[in-house]
């Protein structure tokens, strides 16, 4: 079901912003909502006429395939615009391209491909480039092969929005390929050569590249009329956690598997595997497994369902690009995220563990709420929290919270939002237990409801001794 959109003042200012300029940069953290306000910038430009029309949005591959899709159809004054991915086999590429739409949406791994397909006749007006910092290797000679792609037709779109929560991940130096997109090298340079000359030097002792004195107040200056930066600080409460849903859409097979362990407390897997939940409290937790990835079976062995929330984990960090404290609850979470980040996922353990998170030597931490209880002083840190997977108890919750929490930042000099995201899957028990700790509903009333609502049957009852050992 649709939602009514009510633009926040900073979808405002951003809306505003990129209506008045036609080739420009919206640089914000994950959360502000900037595929949201590139949408309603979208809808009106189509009321005011056609000439805009069609769009390219170019994201990572998940991105392509949730967020723009879904963003889309969660919003009311959507609804007109058609969106339609240009994603999967080359066959299927092709066929998208041949539908009608308004928005065409493409990973960047395609753009070449796109580019050779359409050739000269090149119809897209406008190009979104979310995640822009994948054109930041760009060069005039000798670049990436997709933003060379791209800078063939660059000239031809008659508007460009990047967009990105990190414009820098690598220092001022990853600002002028994407900037090139915006401006053809005008503020920053036309070439790289000359911008690196400009505003940096090699350091003669250790060979690193690094700026000169006053290089970054003038590239930002170089570049404020066609930049609008939205800070966290600015818009957010810093004095208080600000929560952003992060929802996940299980693949169909996932979901089949789901809805057949919610009726039927019973589900079979390949190779004759069986997972029963003898009551709805083993109920929970297996709803809760199924809906990380994994489910155990009756010797504790986790079977794996699906990725999803992995996914969009690895696209929350490449969007944040700093650090990021995990909260898992499973034990079969720490091989997943092991083995999806393996060189930037850590378990804490301690003291040496605490001490490397706060010296930024580590991307993603994963705490348990169980053992990230006082005396642990994360917040030096990072300020970004993500919850993996939900848990019933709010103490729990707001301990994780508080290792690098409002007051913690504060007390140590930091001016800036805690921000923390809640990984959902969509029409799971994700979503009541996060309800749940929001108001502080009983385990049971919650757990009635969501079954009730989703299956029609009759509200199930929990078990009144039912503890947390039951649900691990």
């Amino acid at each position: 079901m649709s939602q009514i959109w009510t633009p926040r003042e900073p979808q405002r200012i951003g809306r505003n912003f990129i209506i008045n300029t036609p080739r420009c940069a919206l640089w914000a953290v994950p959360g502000l909502g900037k595929t949201a306000t590139v949408y309603s910038v979208l809808n009106i430009l189509k009321m005011a006429g056609s000439n805009f029309f069609p769009v390219l949005v170019i994201a990572p591959l998940k991105v392509c395939e949730l967020v723009w899709p879904s963003e889309q159809r969660k919003w009311d004054a959507f609804h007109d615009l058609r969106v339609i991915p240009i994603i999967g086999e080359k066959q299927i590429r092709d066929d998208a391209l041949m539908r009608r739409g308004d928005v065409y949406v493409i990973n960047y791994e395609n753009v070449p491909w796109l580019v050779q397909r359409l050739g000269t006749k090149w119809p897209f007006k406008i190009v979104v480039a979310d995640e822009s910092t994948k054109l930041k290797n760009f060069r005039l000679k000798g670049g990436g092969v997709r933003s060379s792609a791209l800078a063939q037709i660059a000239k031809n779109t008659g508007r460009w929005i990047n967009l990105t929560g990190t414009p820098s991940p690598n220092g001022l130096k990853d600002l002028w390929g994407q900037t090139w997109f915006q401006d053809f090298g005008s503020r920053l340079g036309y070439t790289y050569t000359k911008f690196m000359d400009r505003w940096f030097y090699v350091n003669a002792y250790d060979h690193t590249i690094e700026p000169r004195e006053g290089a970054k107040a003038e590239i930002y200056g170089a570049l404020s009329d066609i930049t609008l930066a939205l800070r966290a600080e600015d818009w957010l409460d810093v004095r208080r956690p600000q929560p952003f849903i992060r929802e996940v859409e299980l693949p169909p097979e996932a979901r089949a598997m789901y809805k057949t362990m919610e009726r039927d407390f019973f589900i079979e897997l390949a190779e004759t595997k069986h997972i029963t939940a003898a009551n709805s409290a083993a109920l929970s937790s297996k709803l809760l497994q199924m809906a990380s990835g994994c489910v155990y079976d009756a010797n504790h062995v986790a079977h794996f369902v699906h990725d999803a929330k992995i996914e969009n984990l690895r696209s929350l960090m490449e969007e944040l690009d700093e650090p990021l404290l995990l909260s898992y609850w499973f034990k079969f979470e720490v091989p997943m995220l092991q083995k999806a980040f393996p060189d930037d996922f850590r378990v804490f353990k301690g003291k040496k563990d605490e001490d490397d998170w706060n010296a930024g030597k580590i991307r993603l931490m994963g705490v348990h709420p169980a053992s990230a209880g006082h005396g642990i002083n994360l917040q030096w840190g990072g300020r970004a929290i993500a919850f993996f997977t939900q848990t019933w108890d709010l103490e729990l919750r707001q301990q994780v919270i508080e290792r690098i929490g409002p007051v913690r930042q504060l007390q140590s000099g930091f001016d800036r939002a805690v921000l923390i995201y809640d990984l959902i899957a969509r029409d799971t028990l994700d979503g009541e237990v996060l309800e749940r700790t929001a108001s502080k509903r009983s385990v049971q009333e919650a757990l009635m409801l969501a079954r009730a609502h989703r299956t029609g049957d009759a509200p199930i009852e929990i078990a009144p001794q039912a503890v947390w050992k039951d649900l691990l």
